[in-house]
């Protein structure tokens, strides 16, 4: 009785604290959503909480009525889907084998890949080689390949491909399958719950990038919906610096950020739902097994 008793107050208290982790990690995002729909003189009052206030949608009307802010998002998206499919290929290809503890110098390329975690060879460096040595400046490699091989998401998924029984393998080489039948046809059908985790990963890196397209993207038309963000946080001291006509000169600075950051983050947050059991049982299992 007294066990029982003790289980729900700590449930109790566990709830009480889940729900206190949930409203703080909600409470800007929604803010934001209030700012973006809310004029600019009740911001500037500090008079929105969680609610708009003398609600708007002339922010709105006018970042999406540019056909440039689309354009950015299709650049994101394209970025985005072939950067996360050469990052995870690339990742799982180069995990597997050193999940081995057969394979010859194993103890040297893991150090060696944690090595690149803490020295990354510096900016000036990285930018001659890829804007000079690899002349890809201007082009969609110089965004996707340079980050496609984190060291984290390597060892991350390292270590799950190690928790999987050697069973499985030897069963597939009784079957008649090569390495690369076992890796394709038995060991990445069951890794879902971490290729997705380093899927999500990249995802949101590739998403939010806007330092790289700034240094190696030359054509404007080729900018990702992040670099145009930072344009208008940066430069939305009024709706002109975004298109808008004189007459919607009301609504200026802080709703314009607040709208494109909502717009921006809209698309992350809805895959997120559909990929979240997948992510948690990636991160327990991939962090835990070894």
């Amino acid at each position: 009785m007294k066990r029982t008793s003790t289980f729900s107050t700590f449930n109790i208290l566990n709830g009480l604290f889940m729900i206190l982790v949930v409203i703080f990690t909600l409470y800007p995002f929604v803010y934001l959503v209030a700012q973006s729909f809310s004029s600019e003189a009740a911001i500037y009052a500090g008079k929105v909480t969680i609610f708009p206030v003398e609600f708007t949608t002339k922010t709105y009307e006018v970042i999406l009525s540019k056909p440039d802010f689309f354009r950015y998002y299709w650049n994101t998206i394209v970025y985005s889907v072939i950067g996360t499919f050469i990052a995870v290929a690339a990742t799982a290809v180069m995990s597997y084998p050193l999940s081995k503890e057969k394979l010859r110098l194993n103890k040297f390329f893991i150090p060696f890949v944690l090595f690149t975690m803490y020295f990354g060879g510096g900016l000036i460096p990285n930018y001659i080689l890829i804007a000079k040595t690899l002349d890809m400046r201007d082009t969609i490699w110089a965004i996707v390949i340079p980050g496609a091989i984190s060291a984290f998401n390597v060892i991350l998924m390292k270590t799950f491909f190690a928790g999987l029984p050697n069973e499985l393998e030897e069963a597939g080489r009784v079957d008649g399958l090569g390495v690369f039948g076992i890796f394709t046809r038995i060991i990445l059908p069951l890794s879902k719950p971490i290729l997705v985790t380093i899927m999500l990963f990249v995802i949101v890196g590739m998403w939010n990038n806007w330092f790289g397209p700034s240094l190696y993207l030359q054509s404007k038309e080729k900018w990702p919906i992040a670099l145009y963000l930072k344009q208008i946080i940066d430069n939305a001291v009024s709706p002109t610096e975004i298109g808008a006509t004189s007459e919607q000169t009301s609504q200026i600075a802080a709703s314009v950020k607040s709208t494109a950051m909502v717009l921006t983050s809209l698309p992350i947050i809805c895959i997120y739902p559909f990929v979240q059991r997948y992510f948690v049982q990636g991160m327990m299992i991939g962090a835990v097994k070894g």
